[in-house]
């Protein structure tokens, strides 16, 4: 059983700055690969970023992340991390942090969701 818990959510304006993190509970965090999905209102949820087990590993990213986005972890600290520059009004959004036992891409490949923060760009 992995718990997973968002933070680093917030308002930003366009073309601003947020770091999310997501801490992970047990001693198992390096045996599953991480990822960050969002959904905004009235959407489906979709896939923006995943990693494999091992920190400094294999990266995947929507395009619409590519080169804005970049996603980490630290397995010392059972953490991943979520970068977001140059934000945009349309990456406005719930986003999750989620676990699986290979890079979790799509919705179906998630284990383990965390419950989600808020992030906000405004025009």
């Amino acid at each position: 059983q992995v718990q997973l818990v968002e933070s680093g959510g917030g308002l930003v304006q366009a073309g601003g700055s947020l770091r999310l993190s997501c801490a992970a509970s047990g001693r198992t965090f390096s045996s599953y690969a991480m990822g960050w999905f969002r959904q905004a209102p009235g959407k489906e949820r979709e896939f923006v970023a995943a990693i494999i087990r091992w920190s400094g590993g294999i990266t995947y990213y929507a395009d619409s992340a590519k080169g804005r986005f970049t996603i980490s972890r630290d397995n010392a600290k059972n953490t991943v991390y979520l970068q977001m520059n140059s934000l945009k009004p349309e990456d406005t959004a719930v986003y999750y942090c989620s676990a699986g036992a290979r890079p979790p891409t799509l919705v179906t490949m998630v284990d383990y969701w965390g419950q989600g923060t808020q992030v906000t760009v405004s025009s």
